[in-house]
């Protein structure tokens, strides 16, 4: 593969006064004009983000970041694509980098035990130990790790509400016994393990970079992680080896697909798949059906101009 485009996925949770986060946005929104794409959440809670771009402009808008959270660490997740994986470069101001809806925990001051991606599979095979998914029902139909607990959730606000109505039955109401978390790039399962300490629960952990780092570090013969891993920009998923991988979207619901589904019966590109045949008018389809005959159209006239 002609490697073109580098792609750092980071986070940290970190207090930043609201004037300064604007001031950050400021100096970050001009490097799209050296040609930064991606998506930035900013919060008092802390930075969350992905971006894509060439190599030597991506290690300088990294320093910036470095700079001004006075070199913490960034949690940097790194992959490389011959293509763009977002069309524009956004940063948005937010009440949450990663969205909970509980106030009262802090990951900065409080949170679980950072496991490596090297340390993660004897965790896993530790029979005292309970894993749990967290991130939304959809991502982890794509791939997970074997036995680890899916709560089936559609966004992650959802959580809190899930382990206060699961996660004494899940633990037979016994506060010593691990407790292991996971995601796509560590921010979800960090937040989650935060809450867990502030519920009397200590022995917590999570994995440090999320799937995303494991990836990057764990050879296939020893990667434990069963299929892909959902990703939130155009590739869609990554496989194994960090590569883009074989799922697509459904641009009626947003909903990934794999090769199979688009072959099932109700599967109509741009219009609807399995997943949402019973969700839209047919006043919505027939604007879904046209938006794709336009897209189709498009692409004809750039394929002989």
């Amino acid at each position: 593969m002609k490697v073109t485009y580098k792609i750092v996925s980071f986070y940290c949770f970190s207090q930043i006064a609201e004037n300064e986060l604007f001031k950050l946005k400021d100096k970050l929104e001009k490097f799209e004009d050296k040609g930064i794409s991606g998506l930035i959440i900013l919060a008092k809670e802390g930075i969350n983000g992905t971006i894509c771009g060439k190599g030597r402009i991506v290690s300088i808008f990294h320093r910036e970041i470095k700079i001004f959270l006075k070199d913490q660490d960034l949690n940097e997740k790194i992959s490389f694509s011959e293509k763009k994986i977002f069309k524009k470069f956004k940063i948005k101001i937010k009440s949450e980098i990663v969205t909970m809806g509980i106030s009262s925990i802090s990951p900065e001051k409080k949170s679980g035990i950072y496991v490596d991606s090297e340390k993660w599979n004897n965790l896993l095979a530790d029979e005292n130990t309970i894993v749990i998914d967290t991130r939304n029902h959809y991502e982890v139909s794509l791939g997970s790790f074997d036995n680890a607990i899916n709560p089936n959730l559609k966004n992650f606000r959802e959580f809190p509400d899930w382990l206060d109505k699961n996660l004494k039955k899940i633990t037979n109401d016994n506060e010593n016994i691990n407790i292991a978390m996971f995601c796509t790039g560590g921010i979800r399962c960090e937040k989650a393990t935060s809450l867990l300490i502030e519920k009397g629960y200590q022995n917590t952990y999570h994995l440090k970079g999320g799937i995303l780092k494991y990836l990057e570090d764990i050879p296939s013969k020893r990667n434990q992680y069963k299929g892909e891993c959902y990703v939130f920009d155009e590739r869609v998923s990554v496989d194994n080896n960090l590569k883009k991988g074989s799922y697509s979207i459904c641009h009626a619901c947003g909903m990934p697909l794999s090769a199979e589904d688009k072959k099932k019966l109700h599967y109509i590109e741009g219009v609807q798949c399995h997943l949402c045949i019973e969700k839209f008018t047919d006043a919505d389809r027939a604007r879904f059906a046209e938006r794709q005959k336009q897209i189709e159209d498009k692409i004809e006239k750039s394929t002989y101009n």
